[in-house]
């Protein structure tokens, strides 16, 4: 299935160029009291609300995708996590480009371990970017986004498909300049996730699906998941290793050579296989 979350935060099931309105599935999640349990409460009950979901298709109001606002498929998850310099075509092109760089040696994967984007910078394609620092340079980043299912540490490498939910196109904003990854990465709606969420079983491998993104009518970035240093499930069991994953926390697997600059007025379109398509509006915050 895929879910997407719109509008004023209605639930619903995408069907071709329509959107279903299936928010009445929300009831299948237990209410709470503070504090909340860890995780997003959608994602930690999905097999109940696609179950509901599956139930009240029938009857659901259609609505054009094209009429509606996309946000963020997860709303509440506890860390949204990058994974850096995961393509070695893109640590060629870092380590030749020194706007990319901005003078630092660029490591690897493996030498700079993950790092975290702020979830108050977590938006949906509907809601687009708003570019700050505008007198220094600001880059896309596309990648494929994996919303984790279950709680879990010290994951096995062998056991890590389990913890999938579904997966997402990502967008990793960044500002370039000498701050720290977890401070550049962070400004509002520089982590874009969506159009939806497509559930684990509609992807049968991760790690083999091709992944372009254009600015405007310009393709900048063409390559494939397979391409990957750490793959998805490697992925999983890494970020596990430093932190307590919960349910809906989002890993941003990494982004392939081909990024640059956007400025207010671009679109930016990622596309992903299996996986599906977002328009992105730049704006100026």
């Amino acid at each position: 299935m895929r879910l997407c979350r719109y509008d004023d935060d209605r639930l619903g099931l995408v069907k071709g160029d329509q959107v279903l309105d299936v928010s009445a599935a929300i009831e299948a999640i237990p209410a709470t009291r503070w504090p909340a349990p860890q995780g997003d409460a959608l994602i930690a009950h999905l097999d109940a609300v696609l179950a509901e979901v599956a139930r009240l298709e029938g009857s659901a109001k259609a609505v054009p995708i094209a009429d509606v606002t996309l946000k963020s498929p997860v709303a509440n998850p506890t860390k949204v996590i990058g994974a850096p310099v995961n393509y070695a075509k893109h640590q060629a092109e870092a380590e030749a480009d020194p706007n990319i760089a901005t003078g630092k040696k660029i490591l690897g994967i493996a030498e700079y371990g993950p790092f975290l984007k702020a979830n108050s910078s977590l938006v949906g394609p509907g809601q687009g970017v708003a570019l700050r620092f505008t007198d220094r340079r600001n880059d896309h980043e596309g990648e494929l986004g994996v919303v984790i299912s279950k709680t879990g540490v010290d994951i096995p490498l062998d056991a890590a498909g389990d913890y999938i939910a579904g997966y997402a196109l990502a967008l990793d904003m960044t500002v370039r300049g000498n701050e720290d990854r977890s401070v550049r990465k962070s400004l509002d709606s520089y982590s874009v996730l969506g159009p939806w969420l497509v559930t684990k079983d509609e992807v049968p491998d991760p790690n083999a699906l091709d992944l372009k993104l254009w600015v405007d009518d310009e393709l900048r970035q063409d390559s494939n998941t397979s391409f990957l240093i750490y793959n998805v499930e490697k992925l999983i069991s890494w970020c596990s290793s430093f932190y307590t994953l919960h349910p809906g926390d989002i890993i941003m697997t990494g982004t392939p050579e081909g990024v640059g600059p956007v400025k207010a007025g671009n679109v930016i379109t990622l596309e992903i296989e299996s996986v599906g398509r977002m328009d992105v509006a730049v704006r100026n915050a």
